[in-house]
């Protein structure tokens, strides 16, 4: 097993996807008795496109997130991020990955509440040991992108809910990611705000060229989206 990633495994100018799973399959154990969370997942997502992962509670989605993102193995099956095979790559070529090339949204923000707008968005750029002038241009880049440059300087609790998801969208972006999942992005949110964020979301994947993988049960994004993928009892739907 590889312990580092090949920074250049695969002309990211010409990738066809990037992620894609081949055959996905989660098992656990409860007790005695074996839970099959996940059964033979199939997906790819290309660069810029938009697509929802729709299903009920308990269907499998966020096990299937964290499997693509790495942060889970498959019992069965392959990732591929960048077109490169996570099962050949270590934690720490995981986590570099992700780091570099995979951004995260979720439910909550999870902003800190004691940091500003910006230094809450500075956080990815800090963990990869930008410089500090770099750091502060491109949060502020990605605070502009979102549409939220002017409350840059707010702390976290000075920002309403949709406020709060277009800084977490913002960090996400702020390292130029080439896949961004989002888990349930506008649940905390007001129809309203929650159509902004679709908004957001459809124009960050078809403008940057980045794919977008959003868990939903907002019909608004589910509009907003390319392509809706319906997951059920582990199994997406044809």
């Amino acid at each position: 097993m590889q312990d580092t990633a090949s920074s250049t495994s695969a002309d990211e100018t010409a990738l066809k996807t990037v992620a894609e799973a081949r055959g996905v399959t989660r098992e656990f154990r409860v007790g005695s008795v074996m839970v099959q969370a996940l059964r033979g997942i199939d997906l790819r997502v290309k660069p810029g496109e938009f697509v929802a992962l729709r299903g009920r509670s308990g269907s499998g989605k966020t096990t299937l997130l964290n499997i693509l993102i790495g942060l889970d193995n498959p019992t069965a099956g392959h990732v591929f991020i960048l077109e490169r095979d996570l099962a050949t790559l270590g934690e720490d070529a995981r986590a570099r990955l992700r780091r570099e090339s995979i951004g995260m949204m979720f439910q909550n923000a999870h902003l800190f509440p004691s940091l500003t707008a910006q230094e809450n968005v500075e956080l990815p750029l800090r963990l990869a040991r930008a410089e500090s002038a770099e750091r502060i241009r491109l949060a502020r880049e990605a605070l502009e992108r979102v549409g939220l440059a002017a409350r840059a300087h707010h702390r976290g609790l000075e920002l309403s809910g949709g406020e709060q998801q277009r800084v977490a969208l913002a960090r996400a972006l702020v390292h130029s990611p080439r896949f961004i999942v989002a888990d349930e992005p506008t649940g905390n949110l007001d129809s309203m705000t929650g159509r902004t964020i679709a908004a957001l979301l459809r124009e960050t994947a078809h403008n940057g060229g980045i794919g977008l993988l959003v868990a939903t049960h907002d019909n608004t994004i589910v509009e907003s989206t390319d392509r809706v993928l319906q997951i059920s009892d582990g199994k997406i739907l044809e």
